[in-house]
């Protein structure tokens, strides 16, 4: 199994949802909230899968930075299989498409993209959150590869395992990804960065913080015993956390 950190860069969160690229230059003076955007490219044997697609940054040439990096690693869209979204805030989904003046595609056009109905619905019904883009939603929507899916918890392949968790949103979901004796667990924004394991806190900006608290405590038992690779989406430094 090959782990690839999509890192679109350090950015400052504003109360609006607003995210501003952290600089040298800026970075003292911004008062948002500091956190990573950094989706994730798993290769198994059998799959290409893109956890979470990130907020769309794009370079000072106009390039997707996501892009820029999977063509480092000689890996072209069309080869992604999967796109599996933990939740749809704006900064977890925007480069699933791709906008071309006034009209759009699939930037993954051959990849199955996995969402949580009832997620879905619970974006629909909160239009006036700054979380959500729901221009971006509207047209994610009208994708001829979405899945839409309706269980607590299962398997998507032999391979690939979800869970509803809750947490950070009332139906956000994790993943576990294994392949021989390696494990990758996603925990998205109820496991954002590693200081979150080590203070056992409920934050107020989760939906159900106590809950996303308690989840964080068994999954790092589950992590210390069973050697799972951690990733970590929101991590100023650390993209892939191993136990």
């Amino acid at each position: 199994m090959k782990i690839i950190p999509l890192k679109e860069g350090n950015f400052s969160v504003s109360k609006t949802k607003d995210f501003t690229l952290l600089t040298e230059e800026n970075k003292d003076a911004l008062k948002g909230i500091k956190m990573s955007v950094t989706p994730f490219l798993i290769i198994t044997e059998n799959d290409i899968i893109l956890l979470d697609a990130g907020i769309g940054r794009k370079n000072d040439e106009g390039k997707i930075v996501i892009s820029e990096i999977l063509e480092k690693e000689d890996i072209y869209p069309e080869q992604v299989t999967k796109v599996l979204l933990s939740h749809l805030h704006k900064d977890h989904i925007e480069t699933v498409i791709t906008r071309i003046e006034n009209t759009f595609y699939a930037t993954f056009p051959n990849a199955e993209i996995y969402i949580q109905r009832r997620e879905l619905a619970f974006a629909m019904e909160n239009r006036g959150s700054h979380s959500f883009d729901f221009d971006t939603l509207e047209k994610l929507v009208q994708l001829k590869n979405i899945v839409l899916m309706d269980e607590d918890s299962g398997n998507i392949t032999d391979e690939i395992s979800f869970e509803v968790a809750g947490g950070h949103k009332p139906f956000m979901q994790t993943f576990l990804i294994r392949e021989g004796n390696e494990t990758v667990f996603y925990g998205a924004d109820d496991l954002p960065q590693e200081s979150y394991l080590k203070y056992h806190l409920a934050y107020k900006s989760d939906f159900e913080g106590r809950k996303a608290m308690e989840l964080r405590i068994r999954w790092a038992k589950d992590a210390s015993e069973n050697h799972w690779k951690v990733l970590l989406y929101h991590d100023l430094e650390k993209a892939v956390l191993e136990f």
